[in-house]
């Protein structure tokens, strides 16, 4: 392979024991949303305001590994006098520069209420853009419905043979691919229908990989934790948690897998920093890191905070959390 060993080197300093990766590619429609609940326009100005106050927190780089941006984000540039771009100017602080490239998740003809996830349309042109632009690494995200009839084994096909395919095209442009089959926890289901599902979709997904000849050394699982489902009236705690979803990687994660960087899927920022916690204090001996690539379990103490203007106690909050989750990948939180 052309970029192996750029492609390992990089998928490793990406799961750094003691760092997580910043997931800030949220759509324009999605900063929208967030921006509407502290009262600030979201214009082209706002988000790069915004962003630049998240990348620019004195110290990021002791904790936060890589950052995935969205196109228009990976296209800004810092806000001071020397107006550098963002994945320029992450690099020089030693983080690695992130794109998102999927489309979003749409609905899956003939299937009702399931999705797949779109964006292989011209995506080998558009990784040569990126990576001449500086991105080290990319996500593409594939969302599976889960309850008592879901998800069909056509849904869990369908995506995982998409990111198995953007996997290798990822690899050919030496960017390392984030593959990211989440599993959500919406829903009434409890942990154990969640252990199910999550284990179908990774062995069928490692499957997949295999058939497109992706190197598992130079890849970054993003998977959800095996969790109750939200609107489930009995919540696992944080042992269960932990012990189950160590259980299912541990039976269908090969170990050449490079590391392992959850998403946080809606838990409350507290809740997901605890769960890492668990798992990395109750086993110390696993093959992979298990890091975080957390969005609004990072993001949102801070933007309450920044309310569009508060750059320094929003980037205070944002340390807070950063410090914290990095603890949480050693056992220490």
């Amino acid at each position: 392979m052309k970029h192996k060993n750029l492609l390992i080197e990089t998928a490793n300093n990406m799961v750094k024991k003691g760092k997580g990766i910043l997931a800030a590619d949220e759509s324009n429609p999605t900063c929208a949303k967030r921006f509407d609940t502290i009262g600030v326009k979201s214009s082209f100005e706002t988000r790069n305001e915004y962003r630049d106050m998240l990348f620019s927190a004195e110290g990021l780089e002791n904790y936060i590994s890589g950052v995935i941006m969205f196109d228009e984000t990976f296209r800004q540039s810092t806000t001071c006098d020397s107006k550098t771009n963002f994945p320029e100017y992450l690099s020089s602080k030693g983080i690695i520069p992130g794109i998102k490239v999927d489309t979003g998740a749409k609905d899956l003809a003939g299937f009702s209420n399931e999705k797949i996830t779109e964006g292989l349309d011209g995506l080998r042109e558009r990784l040569t853009e990126y990576f001449e632009l500086g991105a080290r690494f990319a996500k593409w995200r594939a969302v599976i419905n889960i309850n008592d009839k879901l998800p069909s084994i056509s849904s869990i096909e369908a995506n995982t043979h998409a990111l198995a395919r953007y996997a290798a095209l990822c690899q050919e442009n030496g960017i390392v691919p984030i593959v990211e089959p989440e599993v959500l926890m919406d829903g009434k289901n409890d942990i154990k229908r969640c252990y199910e599902v999550s284990s179908q979709t990774l062995d069928i997904l490692f499957d997949q990989l295999s058939r497109f000849n992706v190197m598992l050394e130079g890849i970054v699982l993003k998977p959800n934790m095996i969790l109750s489902g939200l609107s489930c009236l009995e919540q696992a705690n944080v042992d269960e948690v932990a012990n189950l979803t160590v259980e299912c990687f541990k039976e269908y994660v090969p170990k050449a897998v490079a590391g392992i960087a959850f998403l946080s899927g809606g838990q409350n920022s507290d809740v997901a920093t605890e769960h890492l916690n668990a798992m990395n204090k109750n086993y110390s001996d696993l093959d992979w890191n298990l890091t975080f690539s957390y969005g609004r379990a990072l993001q949102n103490d801070a933007l309450q905070v920044w309310s569009g203007t508060n750059r320094k106690d929003a980037q205070k909050e944002l340390l807070k959390r950063a410090s914290n989750n990095s603890l949480a990948t050693m056992g220490k939180f």
